[in-house]
This record gives structure tokens, C-alpha cells and sequence, in this order.
């Protein structure tokens, strides 16, 4: 049983519960702050003084008074009005983390919904009720508010969801397959549900865990690669990077020195006379290193976004107040997911530096394309284009979002902070990172082939047979397009770092 109380969701404990599935539910104390804050909301709504979002229309229309007979239905209209998005709908985890976030939002007590319709979102939470939630359609400011409003209509019996990965249905209907009732929305509880950045937090976070492994794979490669290209470890000396004591930079070399340790390939040639290697070996824990603490950036972040309350208005239980502001706009979100798209691009142009070391016969001393008949067979050539193909649309994903704004809502909502955007784009820079760093793999394993009978280290020999295990040495030429989307997933997946049984940070 996981437990949300509005400050303790860690990124990790979202993981779990995006793909692993535990119960989750509401700490005591969460629960009383909720019922407190329902209680001022209440209390405004049998008034006549306009509050925002209770008894007022909404955006450019906030001076548009509601009778107090309509208050309901203005939150029914709410979600209706702006379930306006488009495109691919996002993935079930990425829902689920939506999901979770907004519940754990919800729990810190500032929102002022009723107790009885968190329930029901926890509830479909906890017996995979999945709402059908299009991926486009929010710029990033009062929130992911298409999204979420997407998410929300499920919960009065509209919109769209699947249950436990089944086919989507209706959302009356999803909702009574498991077992669970639409509830009917009071003052301010629509507005609850969709003002927050939970969805753009969501992509982003999951894309963040997923960056942080591809970092740790990425020494390990780096580590294959300066081995099979007969690279000098004295760049990793601990005392060069003691003196530019950069936390990611200190640790990347560290990885890497530990991975090299005892390699027999490293001690056949630690005589040969060359005095510098190529930046994309010598540079390698430099550039990763700013990479890691990019991400180190983007985690905390997305920790704290992960743990904030986002509403407007917000809801002071305990000073029997509800104050307008801005919590909703995503600009620190949006700013993350830049920083985590210029991260794995980086870890991937680095990459396939070395990857065309490695099949270039000049550079790196072996056969041509990494084939022992190059010629008659083209071997990595092309697997090598692809990684520059991708690299180089990696580049134009590091542009950043969050440098765009663009007026709407009548120009009440005049700087947007395009969070979603920025959060889907370092998605899909994650996921293509990986298969610049997979062609890295396939070359570099390849290329320890290659110097047989000489040996890499321990550590390294055990990932090698890991590869092995998943694609056998290129002995004629193939495809390699299946070869490169299996490590990829091995990547992503951690089951390549995790293979080297040796402590990479």
C-alpha cells in the first residue's frame, strides 16, 4: 500500500505505481486537511460575495456571476468546455502518474474538493480505470487544463477509458466494470480536478527516471568504446576531476575508471606512445557529467512539482481564506523537460562520435565497418548513419519550448509556459536517445570481437555477454534495425547496466 499525503511522492514511488500497481490511499491527516478545506468552500458558496471559480465563470469570462441554483452545473461545464484535446492519446503509465499526481495535489488540502470525489479518483487509480487522455491541447498555463479535464469527465460518467488494459469504452461504462459510480460535482470541484501541471509533470517524470538510466548506460558504453578503440584511461585520473569538482563529471569518471579496471586490452597497449585520445573518448566524463547534473536539475524539480499544490484558487483551510494566484503555470516543468531533452542529446551526439570511431578503419584500427570481409560485406555502415539520422533530429528536439508563449483566453492568460510540449519533446528525445546509444553497443561489442584473445575487464566482459545474449556477433551482414530496437529496450530498461554486476552510479 502506497499512502500520498500531498508531500512525500517520490519519483520513484510514481514509477511503481505507473507500472507496477500498487493500492494507493489517503494518509488521515490528508483526509482532515481536504474535509477542512471543503468546508470553506462550502461556506463561500452559500454566499454572495463572487469568489473566483465558485460562483464566477471562468479565464476572461472570471467577472461573470453564477447563480448559486447553477454552481453544479458551471463545474460539469467546466470539464466538457475544455476537453478540447487532440492527437495520440498518452500512454496508460503516463495516465496512471497523472493520476497519482493530481491525487497526491489534491491531498495537500488547498483545493477544496470533497473527500467523496477524491475517493473515486483513487478508486480508479486502484482498479485500473484508465481515461483516454490526448496528448496535445495544453499550452502549460492555469494548467494542464485539456488533459485533465479529459481525465476528469471519465469520473461524471463522460469521456472515455479502458479498464485494466482492456478495449476503451464509454466512461459510464468503464466506471461500472469496475465496479465504481460517476459522482455528481459540487461548487469549485470541477475546477479542482483540472488546475494543475499533473500531466505535464507526469511525462516529464517518467522521462526523467528513464534519462537517468540511459546516463549510467551511457558510461558503461563509453567505458566499451575506450577499450575497443584503445583509449587512455589517464583522462580518468580522479585527481583531474577532483580539481573541476562538478558532481556528474566526478562520477562519470569514476564509472568509467572502475569499469576499465583490470582490462587486459588497456594493459596491451599502455606502452604504445600516444599522448591524447579524440574528445568523444578523453571528454567523455565531462560532457556525460553535465548531462547527469542537467538531470540532477530536472529531478529536483519535478520532485518538488510532484509534491506542490497547483490550484487557483488556492483553499486556506485554517485561515478560513481562498487567495487567487498563479501556482498553475508550468514554467518549472517546462524548463526541466528542456533541460532533460539537451541532457540526452548530448549523451547521444557523444555517442555516435565514437561510434563512427569504431567502424572507421583510419581512427580506430580495426576492419572496416567492424566486418572482417568489408567489401564484399558492409557490417555496421549503416547502423552507424542511422545514429548520426538521430542524432541529428535529436538536435532539433534540444530547442527549447519553454522560450515560446503565446497569448490566450481573450489575453487574460498573456505568457504560457508550453510544459506539455516540452515534457512530450523530452519524451521522444529519450526514447531516440537510446537508439544512438544502442548502435554504440552493437559496435563496440562488436569491436571487443574483434581484439580476441585479448580481454576487457570483469565488469565489461560480463555486459558483453549480455549483448550476446541478445544479438549474436555480426559474423555475415543483416538488418540491424531489429539488433538496435533490442538494445534500446535493454537500455531503457536497466537490465543492461544492472548486467555488469559492478556499482555504476
Amino acid at each position: 500500500m502506497v499512502l500520498l499525503g500531498g508531500n512525500s511522492l517520490t519519483l520513484e514511488l510514481l514509477l511503481d505505481i505507473s507500472d507496477n500497481r500498487p493500492q494507493v490511499s489517503l494518509t488521515t491527516d490528508a483526509r482532515r486537511r481536504v474535509e477542512r478545506a471543503r468546508a470553506v468552500v462550502d461556506r463561500m458558496a452559500a454566499g454572495d460575495a463572487p469568489v473566483y471559480g465558485i460562483n464566477t465563470g471562468f479565464g476572461a469570462l472570471a467577472e461573470t456571476p453564477i447563480p448559486r441554483g447553477s454552481l453544479g452545473a458551471l463545474q460539469v461545464n467546466l470539464l466538457r468546455s475544455h476537453a478540447a484535446g487532440v492527437g495520440e492519446p498518452l500512454a496508460d503509465r503516463a495516465v496512471r502518474a497523472s493520476m497519482a499526481l493530481r491525487v497526491n495535489v489534491l491531498a495537500k488540502g488547498f483545493s477544496g474538493i470533497r473527500v467523496e470525489t477524491l475517493d473515486l479518483l483513487l478508486e480508479m487509480l486502484n482498479r485500473g480505470v484508465h481515461p483516454v487522455v490526448p496528448s496535445r491541447g495544453s499550452v502549460g498555463a492555469s494548467g494542464d487544463l485539456a488533459p485533465l479535464a479529459h481525465l476528469s469527465l471519465v469520473m461524471i460518467g463522460e469521456g472515455e477509458a479502458s479498464v485494466a488494459g482492456g478495449a476503451v469504452q464509454p466512461g459510464a461504462a468503464a466506471l461500472a466494470a469496475a465496479g465504481l459510480r460517476p459522482v455528481t460535482l459540487g461548487a469549485k470541484e470541477g475546477l479542482a480536478l483540472i488546475n494543475g501541471t499533473q500531466p505535464s509533470t507526469a511525462v516529464a517524470a517518467l522521462a526523467c527516471a528513464s534519462a537517468e538510466t540511459l546516463a549510467r548506460c551511457a558510461d558503461i558504453t563509453a567505458a566499451m568504446s575506450i577499450d575497443a578503440l584503445r583509449g587512455s584511461l589517464r583522462p580518468y585520473d580522479a585527481r583531474i576531476h577532483d580539481a573541476r569538482p562538478h558532481e556528474g563529471q566526478r562520477t562519470s569518471a569514476a564509472n568509467v575508471r572502475a569499469l576499465l579496471t583490470g582490462s587486459g586490452i588497456n594493459k596491451s597497449h599502455e606502452h604504445c606512445g600516444r599522448v591524447q585520445d579524440a574528445y568523444s573518448l578523453r571528454c567523455a566524463p565531462q560532457v556525460h557529467g553535465a548531462a547527469r547534473d542537467g538531470l540532477a536539475f530536472a529531478r529536483r524539480t519535478l520532485s518538488i512539482e510532484a509534491n506542490a499544490a497547483t490550484d487557483n484558487p488556492m483553499v486556506f483551510g485554517e485561515e478560513d481564506e481562498i487567495v487567487s494566484g498563479g501556482n498553475f503555470h508550468g514554467a518549472p516543468v517546462a524548463i526541466a523537460s528542456d533541460l532533460l531533452a539537451i541532457a540526452v542529446t548530448q549523451l547521444a551526439t557523444i555517442s555516435e562520435r565514437r561510434s563512427d570511431r569504431l567502424v572507421n578503419p583510419v581512427l580506430s584500427g580495426l576492419p572496416a565497418f567492424l566486418t572482417v570481409n568489408s567489401g564484399l560485406q558492409s557490417g555496421y555502415m549503416m547502423a552507424q548513419v542511422t545514429a548520426a539520422a538521430v542524432a541529428s533530429e535529436l538536435k532539433t528536439l534540444a530547442h527549447p519550448a519553454s522560450v515560446d508563449t503565446i497569448p490566450t483566453s481573450a489575453n487574460r492568460e498573456d505568457h504560457v509556459s508550453m510544459s506539455m510540449g516540452a515534457a512530450l519533446k523530452a519524451e521522444r528525445a529519450v526514447a531516440l536517445a537510446a537508439r544512438v546509444l544502442a548502435v554504440e553497443v552493437l559496435c563496440a561489442a562488436q569491436a571487443l570481437d574483434l581484439l580476441a584473445p585479448l580481454r576487457t575487464s570483469d565488469a565489461l566482459q560480463r555486459v558483453h555477454a549480455f549483448v550476446r545474449s541478445i544479438v549474436p556477433t555480426l559474423t555475415a551482414d543483416r538488418a540491424p534495425s531489429r539488433d538496435i530496437e533490442e538494445i534500446s529496450r535493454a537500455l531503457l530498461s536497466g537490465a543492461y547496466f544492472r548486467a555488469c554486476g559492478a556499482e555504476v552510479k
